[in-house]
């Protein structure tokens, strides 16, 4: 059984983390920096990349004593290579690198985003290929049908705004604080979703994908006439989001061969009301529906070296000179999606 050692450092989360390939998390050692952008109403990539670099090898090391190993116990070193802000990924691709060259031991370069399609697999023994994935974060909402791993086929994407960007924008509007989705998810709960009116972007258009940036507008709008409670927009706006996601997952259902399982990841899979739509639509066509814990949604270094072990499994290791990646897509044959430019 094969040991793998990831490093996590594309965003705001610096995380270092020790995984065996039987599924086992021998240790686990992160570090947000939510007390470093709360001023800003979002992330800094300067400044995240400044705590990246001063945390990440104090990180390491707590890894390896949880996991009573030194660096020559591990077979692979396995990090984020991107997609991401690109100062974040290469401090931990290049923390990477070194370890890898000082140990003589393989690189595995992993994309963020398979990382996050790839761990609930982790937890899930059973959750075997193909499945259809909605991978809904803060830079991302896709739909894709995994196929193995390296292999995506993309189903559907946004035109416009990540479902989690719209939370976090959203979160700023209503002056909720930052993080921005725990915080609407919060507000919502103590808000009636029917006393706001607010759009669905694109429900029932004819095509597949996406769209959140209206919706987060009218939520400026809203918002700015100062007739409703804070809650309230927040729960109509969570509604609204549950609303076009649910209506634009069934649009893709009707139109292809199903796989048997519905599978949520990214750091928007956290919300419970979206995992609980999730859950009653996969149930109402027959699939099982399966997602990470919430502790699994958001970045973290399991699911880098989760995925570095179903990569090194397979033989896929890399040379070190890999470059670093602000833009890497899991299916780069998709064709473009109007609007959707790079974040297709």
């Amino acid at each position: 059984m094969a040991i793998i050692l990831g490093l996590e450092s594309s965003c705001d989360e610096t995380a270092a983390a020790i995984v065996r390939s039987d599924r086992t998390i021998l240790s686990h050692a992160l570090a947000g920096q939510e007390d470093h952008h709360r001023a800003f109403g979002g992330v800094v990539p300067e400044i995240a990349a400044r705590a990246h670099a001063e945390l990440m090898t104090p990180l390491v090391e707590t890894a390896l004593a949880d996991a009573g190993m030194t660096l020559h116990d591990v077979d692979a070193i396995a990090a984020t290579a991107g997609p991401g802000l690109i100062g974040g990924v290469m401090v931990g691709l290049v923390t990477a690198k070194a370890l890898a060259m000082a140990s003589g031991k393989p690189l595995i370069a992993v994309n963020h985003l398979e990382g996050h399609a790839l761990s609930p697999r982790l937890v899930d023994a059973d959750l075997s290929f193909p499945y259809l994935l909605l991978l809904v974060s803060g830079g991302h909402c896709q739909l894709l049908r995994v196929n193995g791993v390296g292999d995506y086929n993309r189903l559907a994407t946004t035109i416009d705004d990540a479902v989690g960007e719209a939370f976090d924008k959203t979160a700023k509007i209503l002056g909720l604080g930052f993080p921005g989705g725990p915080a609407v998810e919060r507000a919502a709960a103590l808000g009636n979703a029917k006393n706001v009116p607010l759009p669905r972007p694109l429900k029932g258009a004819d095509e597949p994908h996406f769209s959140f940036a209206g919706l987060k507008s009218a939520v400026l709008r809203a918002h700015e006439t100062g007739q409703y409670k804070v809650e309230d927009i927040a729960a109509s706006f969570q509604q609204a989001v549950i609303d076009c996601l649910y209506d634009r997952i069934r649009y893709t259902l009707d139109r292809i061969d199903a796989p048997a399982a519905l599978v949520v990841a990214g750091g928007v899979a956290a919300n419970v009301p979206i995992r609980n739509m999730l859950e009653g639509l996969a149930a109402s066509r027959g699939m099982r529906f399966v997602a990470p814990p919430l502790w699994l949604c958001t970045d973290n270094g399991v699911m880098i070296a989760w995925a570095g072990a179903e990569r090194f499994a397979m033989g896929l290791t890399d040379g070190l000179d890999f470059v670093a990646r602000p833009r890497w897509p899991l299916d780069p044959n998709a064709a473009p999606a109007r609007g959707a430019g790079v974040k297709a």
